[in-house]
């Protein structure tokens, strides 16, 4: 069933598809709204669960959202009575927030038109993020700037100083701005090499980035795997602007490829929490099933004398969502042992914002490259 929303315009009943990555539930009660509403009403409406078909014009459009969103900040989250609670609570204020502003829509014509006055042409950035026009389609304001930006992301591209080149992110696919984690494996040491050609798996490959540095340092061939067919389309499209396509291999829905490999690399999304869309997916992983399905199939995919590289961030042990004991437990249980591990500081600019509710864990985070083998012994490295 097509999921639509129902308002009156001109004393005439109207509707169109609803369409929402964070899977959010078509609004029950919807109203027009131009620029004669003012900050005050529309939050308070939109609080009310009211969403607000904007039919003015673009500028007024986002000027009402930043004014809106002033307004919610005007109650920022509790500070919680631990580092968990705290986060806890800042997921609950971001929550709330997304829900207040993303009550301001706006109508997306039967071509990805955008028909309000001086709004820019939003139709190719749409196509990339949608696919093709199926019919008019209501979204909200906020979900279209992220449109928006990724379409502007993915023509200029993220610089990645390890590839001396760029990375073109799509939309809904994690983009390469924090550089710590793409540093950590172009620096790491390879494993031996072994006889004949060898090969490397690149688990969750999002843009394809780490893949591209492993073909980039020497390695034969990489097998590059993703679950989500946003990320295999962005990977594959990067793969080709960076002239790897006989060098790299990008496969899926999958998480293991089949076969063994002298090195398998893994930068899974660091905190172990429900993401609330598709973006947030590179970030939040529920319950930590990734890291732990990992973890779990890596000693049998891994080539004698082989490795496994995990790219983990210990913001969620910072935040007390994981332990490193039941980090280093997880690992043993998979009889794996830790050969090495080395750390990075993060040089991005929340790491530095006092005002951020999770300063504190932020500021002390610190991103490892643990570099795991399956040789069945086990030594434990000191937290």
């Amino acid at each position: 069933m097509v999921n639509t929303i129902h308002w009156t315009e001109t004393n005439t009943s109207r509707s169109a598809r609803w369409h929402s990555e964070s899977a959010a539930p078509p609004p029950v009660r919807v109203i027009g709204a131009d620029d004669r509403m003012n900050a005050a009403t529309a939050h308070r409406l939109a609080c009310e669960g009211t969403a607000l078909l904007w039919r003015g014009d673009f500028p007024g459009a986002r000027q009402l959202l930043r004014a809106m969103g002033r307004r919610v900040d005007r109650k920022p989250p509790r500070p919680g009575e631990n580092p968990a609670d705290s986060f806890h609570q800042y997921r609950r204020a971001r929550g709330h927030r997304a829900r207040v502003l993303g009550r301001l829509l706006v109508l997306l014509e039967d071509d990805h038109r955008l028909d309000l006055r001086r709004a820019p042409d939003v139709r190719r950035a749409c196509a990339e993020a949608y696919g093709p026009p199926s019919g008019p389609m209501a979204v909200s304001l906020t979900e279209l700037l992220g449109v928006i930006g990724a379409h502007q992301w993915r023509a200029k591209g993220v610089e990645v100083p390890a590839l001396g080149a760029r990375v073109h992110p799509h939309y809904g696919v994690f983009s390469p701005v924090r550089g710590e984690y793409v540093d950590l494996v172009a620096q790491a040491p390879l494993p031996a090499p072994a006889p004949g050609r060898r090969t490397a798996f690149d688990l969750g490959t999002g843009t394809g980035v780490l893949a591209a540095v492993l073909a980039r340092r020497g390695i034969d061939r990489v097998v590059a795997t993703d679950s989500g067919p946003r990320a295999l389309a962005c990977a594959r499209d990067n793969v080709r602007r960076l002239g790897l396509t006989g060098r790299v291999d990008v496969v899926g829905p999958a998480l293991f490829p089949d076969g063994r490999a002298d090195l398998v690399v893994c930068n899974p999304p660091w905190l172990p929490a429900r993401p609330t869309s598709a973006l947030e997916q590179g970030v939040y992983d529920p319950g930590g099933g990734m890291l732990r399905d990992v973890l779990d199939g890596l000693a049998d995919r891994l080539a004698p004398g082989g490795e496994g590289w995990l790219i983990l961030s210990d913001l969620a042990e910072r935040l007390g969502l994981r332990t490193r004991g039941e980090l280093l437990t997880r690992i043993e249980a998979a009889g794996l042992r830790v050969l090495d591990r080395t750390d990075i500081r993060p040089r991005h600019p929340r790491a530095r914002d006092t005002a951020d509710p999770l300063h504190a864990a932020r500021a002390g985070e610190v991103t490892s490259l643990w570099r795991l083998t399956g040789d069945g012994r086990f030594r434990m490295l000191t937290p």
